[in-house]
């Protein structure tokens, strides 16, 4: 009982710790440098408008609603909560030194941290089955599948966007291909992994996210043919690997529902 009240607590600690960190960032600002200002320095197109970066306000959101879920009495015993804590709380302390290192321009560290708050992500979306295993109940679908649903189709794209920022940061033109043919590249791949989970998962929130990104860098680069073109592509791509999960899902649910 006490181990389970010790872990309930932690989760909730860990939320808004990370909550915190990502607020005084940019309202101190952390260095005297805004988020957003470190990443215009680098001249790379997979890198959407920056509207499109609000999305962080949904996914705290629901990782606040995570955290309050999960330190519910009655999910206190929930062992699908209990498989996940430890993966949750490397993912919080992997975004809160992303933060520091980012603002303290420690950009090639900055890629390890993304790496591990990616994979953490990973292995959570894996451990709750999402996809795979319905949930048990709303307060599940709603308060613990949506939010790392939402998350990790994020991450997916920030980490990309990250490493071609390093790779500006390091000075690599990519010759002989130009930047803008490696971001179609980049594109592409992003809409491979979308296909990928559309097909696996069916997991229509994880797509719309890339929808958003992806809409995001076309809106942002209008005036580079090569890559709004690519861009918008993509984003129309996913948007019904999208609709179709969507429309799948209540079928699915019926037959189902007619087979009990």
């Amino acid at each position: 009982m006490k181990s389970n009240l010790l872990r309930q607590s932690a989760v909730f600690l860990a939320v808004l710790v990370t909550l915190t960190i990502n607020g005084l960032a940019n309202a101190l600002p952390l260095n005297g440098l805004n988020t957003g200002e470190i990443s215009d320095r680098f001249a790379v197109y997979f890198v959407p408008a920056g509207y499109v970066f609000s999305i962080w306000g949904l996914i705290y959101l629901g990782l606040l609603a995570f955290a309050i879920f999960q330190a519910l009495p009655g999910q206190a015993h929930n062992p699908r909560l209990k498989a996940i804590a430890p993966l949750f709380l490397l993912s919080c302390a992997a975004n809160s030194v992303w933060i520091f290192l980012w603002h303290y321009e420690q950009f090639p560290l900055t890629l390890i941290a993304m790496l591990v708050l990616l994979g953490s992500l990973i292995a959570i979306y894996l451990r709750l089955e999402i996809g795979r295993r319905r949930p048990q109940n709303a307060g599940e679908r709603f308060f613990v599948q949506l939010p790392f649903r939402i998350y990790l189709g994020w991450i997916t794209v920030a980490t990309i966007a990250n490493v071609t920022a390093l790779l500006d940061y390091l000075g690599w033109d990519g010759a002989p291909l130009a930047p803008e043919a490696w971001t179609v590249i980049m594109l592409a791949a992003a809409a491979l992994i979308a296909a990928w989970v559309a097909l696996t998962r069916r997991d229509s929130a994880y797509l719309l996210v890339l929808v958003w990104a992806f809409a995001g860098i076309a809106i942002k680069h209008a005036g580079v043919p090569l890559v709004s073109g690519a861009a918008w592509a993509a984003t129309g791509l996913v948007a019904a690997l999208a609709l179709g999960t969507l429309l799948r899902r209540p079928q699915q649910d019926l037959l189902a529902l007619a087979t009990r």
